[in-house]
């Protein structure tokens, strides 16, 4: 077995339990605004990309326990990862698979979770979103690889973070977005079916969490007969 796969095994084994869920039951709705995703709206979350290759990572230097500083020229050289964000809507469920940091995640749903199954044929016609968390160690990028609509639910920084804090964006998926290092996010969301995405983040992937139906009892609800 190579480095880089011994690498991922740990990595995968070590990661919190966001693929197989055993969230409560009969929880309540908290359903968010949907907007338009423009430079306006968009502002102080990130921005439009029409081209991955002009978009650089901000990476944010390694914070000073104390009175020291960091030395300048240390403390932001972990580089960028980057790798296909696959996302896919399977009966109610939506998974995603994030080949940049080998994470594996049960997204979200269309149903209430207790009631979901792979096997429904009929689209989706929510979003339920659990849990969002946010990078402070730099930007992330998505963008479509199908040209195809997506939303993505964003707030912003702030570790009082509440469901009503946040704003769900409608991207008509002929443009990618960027966003912020400390912005919360749970990546990007197709309509329906499956969808790629290159995804580039930084490479060490701090990632801080919130639990919302834990911490709220509730789901973020967002409907696409908004759409």
């Amino acid at each position: 077995m190579g480095l880089k796969n011994i690498f991922k095994r740990i990595v995968s084994t070590n990661l919190p339990k966001l693929l197989h869920l055993e969230l409560p039951e009969n929880l309540d709705r908290f359903k968010i605004p949907l907007v338009k995703a423009n430079s306006d709206s968009l502002n102080g979350y990130g921005f439009l990309v029409e081209d991955p290759e002009d978009v650089e990572i901000e990476i944010t230097r390694w914070p000073s326990q104390g009175w020291r500083n960091v030395d300048e020229d240390t403390g932001d050289e972990g580089g960028t990862t980057e790798g296909v964000f696959e996302c896919e809507w399977k009966g109610d469920v939506l998974y995603g698979n994030n080949e940049a940091v080998s994470g594996e995640y049960t997204l979200g749903y269309s149903v209430d979770p207790e009631k979901a199954t792979e096997t429904h044929k009929i689209d989706p016609n929510h979003l339920l979103m659990w849990h969002a968390n946010y990078h402070p160690d730099g930007g992330q990028l998505f963008f479509p690889l199908d040209a195809k609509p997506f939303v993505s639910p964003l707030a912003l920084p702030g570790d009082d973070v509440r469901p009503d804090n946040f704003v769900c964006f409608y991207f008509s998926g002929n443009h990618g977005f960027y966003i912020h290092p400390n912005i919360w996010h749970e990546g990007i969301f197709p309509i329906k079916g499956k969808q790629n995405f290159l995804t580039k983040q930084g490479a060490v992937h701090a990632r801080v969490s919130v639990d919302l139906a834990k911490e709220f009892n509730c789901l973020l609800e967002v409907s696409f007969a908004d759409l």
